[in-house]
C-alpha cells in the first residue's frame, strides 16, 4: 500500500528535487504509507459540507494550468459517496476555461481551505462535465440565487490533509457574526447603563 497521490505525484523530477533537498526519505515514508487516502472518510466529509468555495485546477492538452474559485453556500460541493464528488456549474465569465480543459485533460486537482482553524484538503481526480437535467437540478443547493449551466461529477483518486504552515487565520462573515453579536448586546448594555447613570446624575 502507498499513499495513493504520490502514485502520480511523486514524478522521477520531483524525487530528484526531494533527493536535492534532503527530503527523500519523507516522500519514500509517503510512498511506502499504510494508509492510502483515496476514499472520504466521515471526518472528510463534514469537512467539506462546511465549505462555501474551493479552488479547482485543470489543465489543458498543451499542459498549461488554470485555477479557477468555485463559490456557493456550504455543501454546495456535494460527496455523493466514498469516490464521488459534484457540484453544479453557475453561469460564470463565459470564458469556459475549465470546461474547456476537461473535454482535452480530464485530470483535476481541488484545494479546500478552512481559514479559521488552519486546515486545508487537497484533492485528486477525473472529472466528468454532465449535461443531464435531472443530475444538474440534484446538484444544485436549494433556494440559491444562481443559474446552473451544467454539473461536474469528479472521481476521487486521493487526498491529502498536510501541514498548517503559513495558513492566515480568517473568518467569514457567518463566522464572526455571533462575536460581533455579542460584542453589540454589551455595548448596547453598557450605553443603556450610561445613560441611565446620567439621567440619575442630572
Amino acid at each position: 500500500m502507498t499513499r495513493a497521490f504520490t502514485r502520480f505525484a511523486f514524478t522521477e523530477a520531483v524525487k530528484e528535487a526531494q533527493r536535492r533537498n534532503g527530503t527523500r526519505r519523507n516522500g519514500e515514508r509517503l510512498e511506502s504509507h499504510p494508509a492510502a487516502n483515496d476514499v472520504l472518510t466521515q471526518d472528510l466529509v463534514r469537512f467539506i459540507a462546511e465549505r462555501d468555495s474551493f479552488f479547482l485546477a485543470t489543465a489543458n492538452s498543451d499542459g498549461w494550468p488554470y485555477v479557477q474559485h468555485r463559490g456557493g453556500p456550504p455543501g454546495f460541493l456535494q460527496v455523493l459517496d466514498e469516490r464521488t464528488l459534484a457540484f453544479a456549474d453557475f453561469e460564470g465569465n463565459k470564458q469556459y476555461l475549465s470546461v474547456g480543459n476537461l473535454a482535452e485533460n480530464d485530470r483535476v486537482c481541488l484545494f479546500l481551505m478552512d481559514w479559521a482553524n488552519q486546515r486545508r484538503l487537497k484533492i485528486w481526480g477525473r472529472a466528468t462535465v454532465v449535461e443531464d437535467p435531472t443530475f444538474i437540478a440534484a446538484t444544485m443547493p436549494e433556494n440559491y440565487e444562481a443559474k446552473p449551466e451544467r454539473a461536474i461529477r469528479i472521481r476521487v483518486e486521493a487526498w491529502d490533509l498536510n501541514c498548517n504552515q503559513h495558513i492566515p487565520r480568517r473568518f467569514s462573515e457567518p463566522e464572526l457574526a455571533p462575536v460581533v453579536a455579542h460584542y453589540r448586546a454589551r455595548i448596547a448594555e453598557l450605553e443603556a447603563k450610561l445613560e441611565a447613570a446620567g439621567a440619575a446624575a442630572g
